[in-house]
């Protein structure tokens, strides 16, 4: 129930009494009252399956109103409300003579909560599109907020509201879930709620106390279903003190085996980064923190040039950020990855021992100790929580060195060496297994051969050839399967390590190689490249593996090849 009295414009200083009830309503009648008052909303005409109400009805609880049907005049910005599917006459007699309200009704009988909830939402669309018609933000988001704050946002009608307002869905969902109503919800809408991953929240903590908030209303029957809504709950997104604290000591979660494998992989990623984590890694859309590719250095588009940018792009908002110059790195074909969110930067020609690390906490550029072994044309991931170095050039023969570093004692140790020396392979960690895929074995030969290290076995065993032989390539891992592109290739492969198996994923527009790849919000990202007429690019491709969809996306800042392409998470407003 909403209740509160409505100020009459020649009291605009007047007290209100304490609202009792959600303090959405009372933002609610100040927004309403801000419009009168500025005349941004001067009168409307309410239909409900019968004819207009008389001026004196619709002025009732303004004295500007009053004024202006005692004069006969004409009202400025009058419109008219499309009539509610649902609304009688009576409803909206009570609503006008009541002054301008919104009422959200909560029947007690349990037959009539469906019915009533359907009419609310049907009804929900008048006020929100008369906003619309006047052009009153402020009094259509009111209408947004309370009626999201009420657990209707999920109509379809109210959608585009929801999609154009982020504040107000970060703050309406933790409302929400404080609502009786949201306590009565099946456990199919709970999780489809926690699993949206638009859902309003500025931090992960909000949902997971929903989560456990609903099961806690009646535990004897809701502990069945605490594994299902703990998956949607991004654990790896919440402070490792919080997780502590409040997750691994709680005692539902304690004595849930179900849970067990979430919090075990929740602490893999406090300890490994977000290797261990996928899609619970990512932000959500609306947090401060948000998924960005970071582009590196690389060559111009004659490939003579070295750029020294070093820059961070936002996908969603299509928004470029320069980020800390490598101090005095003006070098090409070296290495990068992320690990724990930081990005390292390895090599590079000619012949480069050295190693800097990004830190994102920092933001700054930091030299770490440097490789044994000089090289480029290598490549660099993380596996595990250390860093492989893989292969390469050193200006004489390809290589077949691997070497290993451990970030807590900022140390190189020499690693089983790969089967076959290659330079430009393809390498990637997937599913706890390292895989070199094809590269060059000398200046004019390129091979097909799959390299697999299995850090458990601490060796490197073959498996199934690749359906090209091509150097120059990049790839990335999703959900246990390996995507493989550039070195001209005019298709994006895919392989599967579960069941050593290829096939082919998507045809690109254009072929590439000595292109950047990285994974940003599920997407497979390919920046820049050489093309087949060896000048770098500035085109920028997605692949949605979901979909098999391959989509142009708005250039690079500059023609790159040869490139660093990372993604970190970072806050928006840094």
């Amino acid at each position: 129930m909403l209740a509160g009295r409505l100020l009459e414009e020649s009291e605009p200083g007047a007290a209100e009494a304490p609202c009792p009830g959600s303090c959405q309503a009372q933002r609610v009648l100040q927004t309403l009252q801000a419009s009168l008052r500025s005349r941004t909303l001067t009168g409307a005409v309410p239909r409900a399956g019968g004819p207009d109400l008389p001026p004196c009805q619709r002025a009732a609880g303004s004295a500007h109103l009053c004024g202006q049907a005692a004069a006969g005049r004409p009202e400025r910005g009058q419109a008219v409300v499309p009539e509610m599917p649902g609304a009688g006459r009576t409803r909206t007699d009570s609503l006008i003579s009541s002054g301008v309200q919104m009422r959200a009704e909560e029947e007690e009988e349990e037959e009539e909560v469906e019915e009533e909830e359907e009419e609310e939402k049907e009804a929900a669309a008048a006020p929100l599109e008369l906003g619309e018609r006047l052009g009153a933000e402020d009094l259509r988001e009111a209408c947004a907020r309370f009626l999201r704050g009420c657990l209707r946002a999920r109509s379809p009608a109210l959608r585009p509201v929801a999609s154009s307002s982020p504040p107000s869905l970060a703050l309406d969902f933790t409302e929400a879930a404080r609502h009786a109503g949201f306590l009565e919800l099946a456990p199919g809408e709970v999780a489809a709620l926690l699993a949206d991953p638009a859902l309003g929240v500025a931090r992960e903590e909000a949902v997971f106390e929903a989560a456990l908030r609903w099961v806690r209303h009646d535990a004897p029957g809701r502990r069945a279903h605490l594994r299902r809504l703990l998956e949607h709950v991004r654990l790896p997104l919440l402070p490792p003190a919080y997780f502590l604290q409040k997750v691994e000591a709680d005692e539902l979660l304690r004595a849930s085996r179900e849970c067990r494998p979430l919090l075990l992989e929740a602490r893999a990623c406090f300890i490994l980064g977000r290797e261990a984590g996928g899609l619970r890694t990512r932000p959500r859309r609306f947090m401060d923190l948000a998924e960005v590719i970071v582009v590196i250095g690389g060559c111009g588009r004659k490939g003579l040039t070295r750029l020294p940018f070093t820059d961070a792009y936002h996908p969603e908002s299509q928004r470029w950020t320069p980020l800390p110059s490598l101090p005095g790195y003006m070098r090409s074909e070296f290495a990068a990855c992320t690990l724990r969110n930081d990005i390292y930067v390895s090599g590079g020609h000619i012949n480069s021992h050295d190693v800097w690390m990004f830190s994102s906490h920092l933001h700054t550029w930091i030299k770490v100790a440097s490789l044994h072994k000089g090289r480029w044309r290598h490549k660099m991931v993380a596996l595990l929580g250390q860093l492989f170095v893989v292969g390469g050039f050193d200006g004489l023969q390809r290589l077949r060195s691997v070497e290993r570093y451990d970030p807590f004692s900022n140390t190189w140790e020499s690693a089983e060496p790969l089967l076959e020396a290659v330079s430009s392979a393809a390498v990637v960690p997937c599913a706890g297994r390292l895989y070199v895929i094809g590269g060059a074995r000398q200046d004019n030969i390129s091979t097909d051969k799959v390299q697999c290290f299995d850090p458990k076995e601490d060796r490197w065993s073959l498996r199934s050839p690749a359906p090209f032989s091509q150097r120059c390539l990049e790839a990335v891992s999703l959900e246990d399967a390996i995507y493989v592109m550039g070195g001209l290739m005019s298709k994006i492969f895919t392989y599967h390590p579960g069941t050593d198996v290829w096939g082919e994923a998507a045809v690109l527009p254009s072929p590439v190689e000595s292109c950047g790849v990285a994974l940003c919000d599920g997407k497979v990202h390919i920046t820049g490249g050489r093309d087949d007429h060896g000048e770098s690019t500035d085109r920028v491709f997605t692949f949605d593996p979901s979909s098999g969809q391959v989509e142009a996306r708005p250039p690079l800042q500059r023609c790159t090849s040869s490139h660093g392409c990372v993604t970190i998470v970072q806050s928006l407003g840094r």
